[in-house]
């Protein structure tokens, strides 16, 4: 994926849900949960859904232990909670492209906030295919290059594995594409290579990504985000802002 790197989205991401790591597991648990209810059973093997939610939770450090333990209750659980996936795409600032995906139970409730985050931070909800049309779906898997410094050994081993893609612009890590099929099977011929990665996950990546010039547009978009991520029923937020970089030390 060339012209521009995803680990700047993630990176800020990743800080900031340090601080609410009990947030993170409660969202990626609700999927576990789906994704056993929704798959047909409790097999990672047979259910390509689940083996990505499994992908995602490690790379949250989730503990092995709470995954297992979700995956047992939604296997033995026959109605448990009602919840359906929704997608929403609008606009934020300067017409940055915007897909928030939703599990709720109340989906009056949860349309009622989305549209409400969208219109406060100068953005507006569009139709159903408004903006989707500018992302493709991936598997991303991320490896820091620290420890991994023998950049065209991990490209290799990437490659070899099934990946369609393969970035190493970032200082700091690898960004590794598949096809969403793909995911699920790259991601352990790696890790049977003893890779470990910082984020795992399939996500909408943009084809084209826009800058925001005006610093007031920069900061609600940044609002936005953050409220839509700590919205209980948000899944995950994609976009197409390229965000500056922060002068955080990691």
């Amino acid at each position: 994926m060339s012209g521009h790197s995803k680990w700047s989205t993630i990176k800020r991401k990743k800080e900031k849900t340090d601080g609410a790591r009990a947030k993170v597991f409660t969202k990626i648990g609700r999927e576990l949960a789906v994704a056993v209810r929704e798959g047909g059973g409790a097999d990672p093997s047979s259910n390509s859904k689940l083996r990505e939610c499994i992908a995602k939770a490690k790379a949250n450090n989730v503990p092995n232990e709470n995954i297992e333990r979700i995956i047992k209750k939604a296997a033995g659980s026959a109605d448990g909670d009602n919840y359906e996936t929704i997608t929403y795409e609008g606009y934020g600032p300067c017409g940055i492209a915007v897909i928030v995906e939703t599990l709720t139970d109340n989906r009056n409730r949860t349309a009622g906030d989305i549209r409400h985050y969208f219109d406060k931070f100068g953005g507006n909800l569009g139709t159903q295919g408004c903006v989707s049309f500018m992302f493709s779906k991936k598997g991303l898997l991320i490896i820091e290059k620290e420890g991994n410094e023998n950049e065209e050994k991990v490209m290799e081993d990437a490659l070899e594995a099934g990946a369609s893609d393969f970035n190493s612009e970032s200082d700091d890590v690898y960004e590794i594409y598949t096809e969403p099929d793909d995911f699920g099977a790259v991601m352990e011929a790696l890790e049977e290579k003893k890779y470990e990665f910082v984020s795992a996950d399939v996500s909408m990546i943009p084809s084209t990504y826009s800058k925001i010039e005006d610093e007031e547009a920069a900061i609600k978009m940044q609002k936005l985000l953050d409220i839509l991520d700590d919205n209980d029923d948000v899944q995950n937020v994609y976009h197409n802002w390229d965000m500056p970089e922060t002068d955080d030390e990691d």
